[in-house]
């Protein structure tokens, strides 16, 4: 057996490193088999396979449609702690552009942001827990359905999973390629940005392009409306505060129709914040801008905007246990613990403003294609995979302690 390529510190990365090949297959062979939010089937019944020889205390499934939850119990339960972890599963409408022997086999379909690593790494996790119970009290692994735009963390909260298993904090870790392989980041706060959708339609009258004049353009109304809508931030948002308003999408009348102007336009974007007080700010202003903006023209505008996932934010407490427990493992010179949030979004959000708790980066690095997140050529680095399963293992034992130990 090739030793792990990354060192770590202590009993629990020692054990895990003795199975890192299983773990790399069931990594790629998730990979091979990618399947979408809440169609999971195939990746729910592997992990609970993984599951049962990993010789778990119980296993749940059917928690938020395709969602798996193992409990392993500590050899002691006397402080009556619970403390839960959770892997995301899901795979994205992307054709993989990777030639690998274990590349997506589905058409269309690929894991692009590594949950597959994050699942595999999981397992890693239950495997060692099962096998040496080093701790006092519950732990709760949580396999999650749908991170990627579906919410899968809220179903599965819908779906009972606290009230179920009552957990007194949870955490979560997610691979960053833009960190070195074997570094751990995260910080006390805001880690990850609200996502927003929002929906522009614009209602004006259609007519012949040759007699614009008889006519009330959404064409032009939705070239001013684009122009305005960046101001909003710059002009509205301190510049010690953060916003991102993105307009993605323009829909308006037919390519094989050139001399004919529509009556209907519309422009779909984001809207990424960390504040709720900015977050409310930005929707006012837009729609605010947009109705203004149409009716300086003769037209209407309807703003429709969709708050899908709130911000990431750690739980300060929380943060500095995971961040010490990172050290113990990998030194303080390997832990980022002023890590920059990211404008981007993770349903995880929806289990920490219910529970307390901390959402980590673990360092992959580019690889050989040097790809990022959300890339037809991305791969998740199987060399991370002991590191990642010790740093889950690790929250567990240190969290909820023997005390002989």
């Amino acid at each position: 057996m090739q030793p792990p390529r990354l060192k770590a510190g202590g009993r629990a990365f020692a054990h895990i490193a003795q199975f890192h090949p299983e773990l790399t297959a069931l990594r790629r062979d998730l990979h091979a088999h990618p399947e979408l939010g809440f169609e999971e089937v195939y990746t729910s019944n592997r992990v609970k396979e993984a599951l049962r020889l990993c010789g778990v205390d119980a296993i749940h499934d059917g928690i938020g449609r395709t969602g798996v939850v193992a409990v392993i119990r500590g050899r002691s339960q006397s402080s009556g702690a619970m403390v839960g972890l959770r892997a995301d599963m899901d795979a994205l409408p992307i054709a993989e552009d990777n030639e690998f022997s274990w590349k997506s086999c589905k058409p269309g379909l690929m894991h692009g942001c590594g949950h597959d690593g994050h699942t595999a790494m999981l397992i890693g996790a239950a495997r060692y827990l099962s096998e040496t119970r080093n701790f006092d009290g519950t732990a709760v692994l949580v396999f999650q359905p749908a991170e990627e735009g579906y919410g899968g963390a809220r179903v599965m909260m819908e779906d009972g999973l606290f009230e179920r298993f009552p957990v007194q904090a949870i955490y979560a870790m997610h691979n960053w390629p833009a960190l070195r392989p074997g570094m751990v980041g995260l910080n006390s706060g805001a880690m990850m940005a609200a996502a927003d959708r929002i929906t522009i339609e614009i209602t004006g009258r259609g007519g012949h392009g040759a007699h614009a004049y008889q006519t009330v353009d959404v064409v032009l109304v939705a070239a001013h409306i684009i122009t305005a809508a960046q101001s909003i931030v710059s002009r509205n948002v301190r510049p010690i505060e953060s916003a991102v308003l993105s307009l993605c999408a323009v829909q308006a009348g037919d390519l094989g129709a050139f001399s004919v102007l529509p009556g209907v336009a519309r422009i779909v974007g984001t809207v990424r914040t960390f504040d709720p007080v900015v977050q409310e700010m930005v929707e006012k202003r837009l729609k605010e801008m947009c109705n203004a903006v149409a009716l300086g023209f003769g037209a209407t505008a309807t703003v429709h905007y969709e708050r899908i996932y709130p911000a990431t934010i750690n739980s300060e407490a929380e943060a500095q246990f995971a961040g010490d427990v990172a050290e113990s493992l990998v030194g303080a010179d390997h832990v980022v613990r002023d890590l920059e949030p990211s404008m981007g979004a993770e349903d995880f959000s929806f289990m920490l403003q219910t529970k307390p708790g901390a959402y980590l980066r673990i360092g992959q690095g580019t690889g050989a294609s040097g790809s990022a997140l959300h890339n037809s050529r991305y791969d998740f680095n199987d060399d991370i995979l002991p590191l990642g399963s010790a740093l889950h293992a690790s929250l567990i034992e240190q969290a909820m302690p023997l005390a002989s130990l």
